[in-house]
C-alpha cells in the first residue's frame, strides 16, 4: 500500500470503489446472508470486531440493494466513531460512500436550508421529507468522519481485500469525494472549509492527514485555490482571538497560547506546502479537482480562444484542457497573497518565524501581487536585532534592490550584526554572501565603506580562522571596488585623511551636540588608534582615521591558510584590471573542518635535509664523548629483585 500513497485523488476513489465492489460481491455470495438485526449501539460494541464486520457487511449489502432498507444507514452510522476497530470504521464508511456517492446530487443543499423550505411550504412530500432525513445523515457522517481524521484512529491500519490501509486515508478521500461531488458536480466549498478547520483548531497534531492532503490533493488548482480562501478566513479569527484575550487564568491563559501555537504551525505546514502556480506552458493540462472553478470571465475568455485564428494576438494564453492562464494566475495571485499576509499577522512561534524568514525570499516574495507588502514586517524583523536580523536580510535585499523600498537605517542595522557571534551562526552563509552584495554598490560613501573594512578587520582577531579567511576576502573587495578608503591602507597620520571626509564628519559630529574632534585626533599621534569599535553609528566611529593594523598582523596567523590569504591584500588593489574580485562564497560556510582537509589535499614542496639517511634514535653517541647509553635489562631486572 506504500506505492498507492502517490496515485491521484481519482485513483484512491477508484480504488475505494473497487474494494467496496468485491465486499459487496463477497456479501451476495454468502449463503448465510440473514436479514441484519436493528440493534442498539451499546450491544454493538459488546460484539467482538469479527461479528461487527459481519453485522456492517449485513447491513450494507442490505442498504445498497433496497431503499427499503434505509434505516440502517443509523446503525452504521453507529460504527464510525474514533473508539471503533479499524476495519469496522473502513468498512462502513465505504458503504456508506458508495451510497451516498450515488444519491448526493438529489440531497437538499443543507439541513437548514430543508427545514426552511418545509417550514414556508408546509410541504407534506414524502419524497421531500425522506430527501431531507437523508440530508441529516449525510452531514452526520460528514461530523463522524471528521473527528475520526483529527483522532488518533487515523494513524491506524485497516485490513481489507488487497492487504493495509491507513484508516485517515480512506477519511480524507471520502470527504474529498464529497467535496468535489457535493455541490452539483462543483466544489464544496463549505464542506472543504470545516475539513480544514477541524485540522486546524484539533488539539493533536493530525500530521498524517495533512501530509495526505498535501501530497495527493494540493496539485489541483481549485483545492488551492479555496484552501488560500479558508486559511485567510481562519487567519483573521486567530487574530481576533488572541487579540482579545479577556481576563482569563493562568492556565487557560497557557493552554489558550498552546493551541494558538499548535493551530499556527498548521497553518505554515498548509502553507508552505502548496505548489505555486508557476509557469505553466500552454502545452501542460491545469489538474483540477471539480468543474466550475472559472468564473464567467474566464469562461468568456474560453469561449474566444475557439472563434478564430485572426484573434490569436489578442487572447490569452491557453493550456492544453483549454484553461485561461490569465485568468487562473490573477486569481491564485491573488488568494496566494491574501492567505500569506493574514498569516504574517499572527502571533508567530519563535521556530515558525525563523523558518518563514529563511524562505520568504524564495517561496513567497515572487508570487505575491505587490511584495512590497512585506516591508513592515521585514523591518519590523530586522529591527529584532540578532539571528533574526540576519534571517531577514535576504527578503529586506531583493525589496529595496528590486522593488525599490526605501530603509534610511538599512547600514546601521546593517552594521549593527557586525559581532563575532556571526561567524558561528548556521546561516552565515547566506549573511555574508548579501553583506557582500549589500557593500557592492560604488555610490557607497567612504565613510561607510571605511566603517565596514575596519570593524571586519577588528573582528579578524577573535573569530576562528574560517572567520578571518571571510573577513579578508570582504577587506579584498572593498579595497578594490572603493579607492577612497585606500588611506587604511597606506596613511600613515591623520593628515592623509581627505579633507571632504574630515568636514562631513566634523558637522555630524557637532549636529549631534557633542564636542568637536580632539587635538590628538588631529594630529593623528602615533600608536593610538582613534577607531570606535564600541560605536553603533559608522559615521562616529572614526574609521577614516585609523588604519587596517589588524590585517597585518594577520602575516603571523597560528593557521597557515590565513597568513597565506592575507598576502593577497599586499597587490595594488586600486588598479582594476590586474585584481578580481574574491568570491565570498568559497569561504562563508568554512570550518576547521573544511581548512583541515585543504591542508590535508594540498601539496607540500619536499624540504632538503642535511641527513637523508633514517634515525634509530633522537641523539648520537657522536653528540656526547665518553657517555655510552647501552640498554642492559638483566642488570635492571636483578637490582629488582635483589
Amino acid at each position: 500500500m506504500a506505492s498507492k500513497k502517490t496515485k491521484t485523488a481519482a485513483t484512491t476513489t477508484t480504488a475505494i470503489t473497487g474494494i467496496q465492489k468485491k465486499r459487496d460481491k463477497r456479501s451476495l455470495s454468502n449463503p448465510k446472508t440473514k436479514k441484519a438485526k436493528t440493534t442498539a449501539a451499546g450491544s454493538q460494541n459488546n460484539l467482538d470486531e469479527s461479528s461487527q464486520l459481519e453485522h456492517v457487511q449485513q447491513l450494507a449489502q442490505q442498504l445498497l440493494s433496497s431503499a427499503a432498507y434505509s434505516n440502517n444507514l443509523h446503525h452504521l452510522l453507529t460504527y464510525i466513531t474514533p473508539s471503533s476497530p479499524p476495519s469496522v470504521v473502513v468498512d462502513s464508511v465505504l458503504s456508506l460512500q458508495s451510497f451516498f456517492h450515488v444519491n448526493i446530487h438529489d440531497l437538499p443543499a443543507s439541513s437548514n436550508a430543508a427545514a426552511a423550505t418545509a417550514a414556508n411550504s408546509d410541504t407534506s412530500d414524502p419524497d421531500f421529507i425522506y430527501k431531507t432525513w437523508l440530508r441529516s445523515k449525510f452531514d452526520d457522517l460528514v461530523k463522524s468522519l471528521l473527528d475520526i481524521a483529527v483522532s488518533p484512529l487515523s494513524d491506524q491500519l485497516a485490513r481489507i481485500e488487497s492487504g493495509f490501509i491507513p484508516v485517515g486515508e480512506i477519511v480524507l478521500a471520502t470527504l474529498m469525494e464529497f467535496v468535489k461531488l457535493g455541490n452539483g458536480k462543483k466544489f464544496y466549498s463549505a464542506l472543504y472549509h470545516k475539513l480544514i478547520q477541524t485540522i486546524i483548531y484539533s488539539s493533536l497534531d493530525a500530521e498524517f492527514v495533512l501530509e495526505t492532503l498535501a501530497s495527493k490533493y494540493f496539485k489541483y488548482v481549485d483545492v488551492r485555490y479555496f484552501t488560500y480562501i479558508t486559511v485567510e478566513k481562519l487567519c483573521k479569527t486567530l487574530e481576533s482571538n488572541s487579540s482579545s484575550g479577556g481576563k482569563a487564568g493562568i492556565k487557560d491563559k497557557d493552554d489558550s497560547k498552546a493551541s494558538l501555537e499548535c493551530s499556527i504551525k498548521k497553518i505554515h505546514f498548509i502553507l508552505s506546502h502548496i505548489p505555486p502556480l508557476g509557469n505553466v506552458d500552454e502545452s501542460n493540462a491545469i489538474e483540477m479537482l471539480s468543474a466550475g472553478f472559472l468564473s464567467k470571465e474566464g469562461q468568456q475568455e474560453e469561449a474566444k480562444h475557439k472563434e478564430g485564428k485572426d484573434k490569436q494576438k489578442n487572447r490569452a494564453k491557453i493550456t492544453k484542457n483549454d484553461v485561461p492562464l490569465s485568468s487562473v494566475s490573477k486569481k491564485m495571485k491573488l488568494k496566494f497573497t491574501k492567505a500569506w499576509m493574514s498569516f504574517l499577522r499572527l502571533p508567530l512561534p519563535l521556530d515558525v518565524y525563523k523558518e518563514v524568514l529563511v524562505n520568504l525570499h524564495q517561496e513567497v516574495i515572487p508570487y505575491l501581487s505587490n511584495p512590497v507588502m512585506l516591508c513592515d514586517f521585514l523591518t519590523r524583523s530586522y529591527d529584532i536585532g540578532g539571528v533574526v536580523s540576519v534571517m531577514a536580510l535576504s527578503g529586506l535585499f531583493i525589496l529595496m534592490t528590486k522593488y525599490g523600498l526605501e530603509y534610511p537605517n538599512f547600514y546601521e542595522k546593517l552594521y549593527a550584526l557586525l559581532i563575532p557571534s556571526i561567524f558561528m551562526a548556521k546561516h552565515r552563509a547566506k549573511f555574508f554572501e548579501l553583506l557582500d552584495s549589500c557593500l557592492k554598490s560604488p555610490l557607497l560613501p567612504a565613510y561607510l565603506a571605511a566603517a565596514f573594512t575596519k570593524k571586519l578587520s577588528r573582528l579578524s582577531l577573535t573569530v576562528p580562522p574560517s572567520g578571518a579567511l571571510v573577513i579578508i576576502a570582504l577587506v579584498h573587495n572593498l579595497l578594490r571596488r572603493h579607492p577612497s578608503i585606500n588611506c587604511l591602507v597606506h596613511g600613515e597620520t591623520g593628515e592623509d585623511i581627505k579633507d571632504g571626509d574630515k568636514k562631513s564628519e566634523q558637522e555630524r559630529v557637532n549636529s549631534d551636540g557633542n564636542a568637536s574632534v580632539d587635538s590628538d585626533v588631529a594630529g593623528g599621534k602615533q600608536g593610538v588608534d582613534l577607531f570606535n569599535n564600541e560605536e553603533s553609528d559608522p559615521l562616529r566611529s572614526k574609521a577614516m582615521r585609523s588604519s587596517l593594523w589588524e590585517i597585518d598582523t594577520l602575516r603571523h596567523h597560528y593557521c597557515p591558510p590565513v597568513s597565506r590569504f592575507v598576502l593577497s591584500l599586499e597587490n595594488d588593489l586600486t588598479v582594476r584590471a590586474k585584481t578580481a574580485e574574491v568570491m565570498i562564497g568559497d569561504f562563508s560556510s568554512g570550518s576547521y573542518a573544511t581548512i583541515f582537509r585543504e591542508e590535508m589535499r594540498r601539496r607540500v614542496k619536499q624540504v632538503p635535509l642535511a641527513k637523508k639517511a633514517p634515525q634509530t634514535s633522537l641523539f648520537s653517541e657522536s653528540h656526547f664523548p665518553g657517555w655510552s647509553f647501552n640498554y642492559d635489562g638483566s642488570k635492571i631486572n636483578e637490582e629488582v629483585k635483589s
